[in-house]
C-alpha cells in the first residue's frame, strides 16, 4: 500500500475510536440522568456545560427540591471521554439562592465549574417559570 493509503486507514481507525468514546460518554451521561430522575421524582434538574478549547470541559448537574434546596450537585470535568460525574457534597443541602452567592460559584475557585453551574441554575429558573401542563413539557404541537 502507498503511504497515503496507510494515512487514510489510520485516520479511519482514529475516527472509529473517537466515535466509540463519544458513545461511551453519552451512555454514561444518560445513565446518570435516568438514575437521578428515577430516584428523585419531584423538584427540578438543571444541566449546564462549558466547553474547553484547550482546557477541560465541564458539565454540571444540579437537582433541587420543590422548596429549592440542593439535593445533588454533580460535576463531570476532564479532557477525555472517560471522565465521570463526581458529587460535590459541600453544596448539597444549601438553598439555591445560597448557591448563587457562594464564592466558589462566582468564579473565584474554578471558573468553568462556576459558569456551568450558572447555566444549570438558569435552566432550573426557566423550568420553574413554566406553567404546569399535562403531558410532556417542551414539545410544541403542530398547527394543522
Amino acid at each position: 500500500m502507498a503511504m497515503w493509503q496507510w494515512g487514510l486507514l489510520a485516520l479511519g481507525i482514529l475516527w472509529a475510536l473517537q466515535s466509540l468514546g463519544v458513545w461511551y460518554q453519552m451512555r454514561h451521561y444518560s445513565d446518570v440522568m435516568k438514575g437521578i430522575t428515577s430516584k428523585y421524582n419531584d423538584g427540578f434538574v438543571g444541566a449546564g456545560n462549558v466547553r474547553g478549547r484547550f482546557g477541560k470541559g465541564v458539565i454540571v448537574l444540579i437537582l433541587v427540591t420543590p422548596d429549592l434546596a440542593v439535593q445533588r450537585f454533580l460535576v463531570m470535568s476532564g479532557r477525555s471521554v472517560f471522565a465521570k460525574f463526581k458529587r460535590r457534597e459541600e453544596f448539597e443541602g444549601s438553598s439555591l439562592n445560597a448557591l448563587r452567592t457562594d464564592p466558589v460559584m462566582t468564579g473565584l475557585g474554578e471558573p468553568n465549574v462556576a459558569k456551568a453551574a450558572e447555566r444549570a441554575i438558569e435552566q432550573i429558573d426557566k423550568a420553574r417559570a413554566e406553567p404546569k401542563r399535562p403531558g410532556l413539557i417542551g414539545i410544541k404541537p403542530v398547527n394543522a
